[in-house]
């Protein structure tokens, strides 16, 4: 007897739409693509319209429905007509992907009320308002899956973490909130923790030879993170196979944070 069929029910996300923040790259656009293969109509959002283009073309070229939303998520304006943009293209989401960030990490006696405005802007707020307009509808309809991206900064700090970790450290605390309020109703609300991995948003330590080598060599496995790493986590949570996991922070760092 072969396991396929039930593999399929428990992961499959077929007949899913997902809206994937910060899809066009890194993490987010390793997430939007396991998505779409693993069966959901996946909307793309983000800023920058070629890598936005390149993403859906990379959707598409394994059969996959996809559609995306280039927009501006440091203003409130701005994230409510992504979400409109977004609902428009295949309706209502059962599946929101959090991954858009900012990482602009100055000490923090020089951090200005210019920097703290925009992360906590997209880094925090723009998840909270996505959460906000398409959370309680999950609920009404019995079914939905929030999943935030958030950072190590989130549980220690390093690397001068300034607003960056008090962002993605409130960004678990809304994932716990947002359980609390729609869990009893099938909608789960977790977060992902990646460990150091080799994205755009991380550009300024990956041009540090000796710094990548420190941060592999303290994770378990021996290597610094992928952004295909996080494909089978993420359709995990997306699926109905993570019914009974809500509220969780779940490490994808390679035992970074336990070494």
């Amino acid at each position: 007897m072969t396991s396929e069929p039930y593999l399929s029910e428990l992961f499959s996300l077929t007949d899913r739409v997902a809206v994937v923040t910060g899809g066009s790259s890194g993490i987010g656009r390793a997430i939007a693509v396991a998505l779409g293969r693993a069966g959901a109509s996946v909307v793309v959002v983000a800023r920058r319209e070629a890598e936005l283009a390149a993403t859906v073309e990379e959707l598409t070229g394994h059969g996959c429905r996809a559609a995306r939303v280039s927009a501006d998520l440091g203003t409130r304006e701005g994230v409510r007509a992504a979400a409109e943009e977004a609902v428009a293209a295949f309706g209502e989401p059962d599946i929101l992907v959090n991954s858009a960030g900012i990482n602009l990490r100055p000490p923090l006696g020089e951090l200005g009320d210019d920097v703290w405005d925009a992360t906590m802007a997209v880094n925090l707020e723009a998840p909270y308002l996505l959460g906000q307009r398409f959370g309680p509808a999950m609920a009404a309809r019995g079914f939905g899956r929030i999943i935030h991206i958030t950072s190590q900064q989130a549980h220690r700090a390093f690397v001068q973490s300034g607003a960056y970790g008090v962002s993605k450290g409130a960004l678990e605390s809304l994932a716990r909130s947002q359980a609390e309020a729609w869990s009893p109703y099938g909608v789960t609300c977790n977060t992902l923790v990646p460990g150091f991995v080799m994205t755009p948003l991380n550009r300024r330590l990956s041009s540090d030879p000796e710094k990548v080598a420190a941060l592999a060599a303290r994770t378990m496995v021996g290597r610094n993170g992928l952004a295909e790493d996080f494909a089978g986590a993420a359709v995990f949570l997306a699926s109905r196979a993570s019914g009974y996991v809500t509220g969780q922070s779940i490490f994808v760092d390679g035992g970074f944070s336990v070494h």
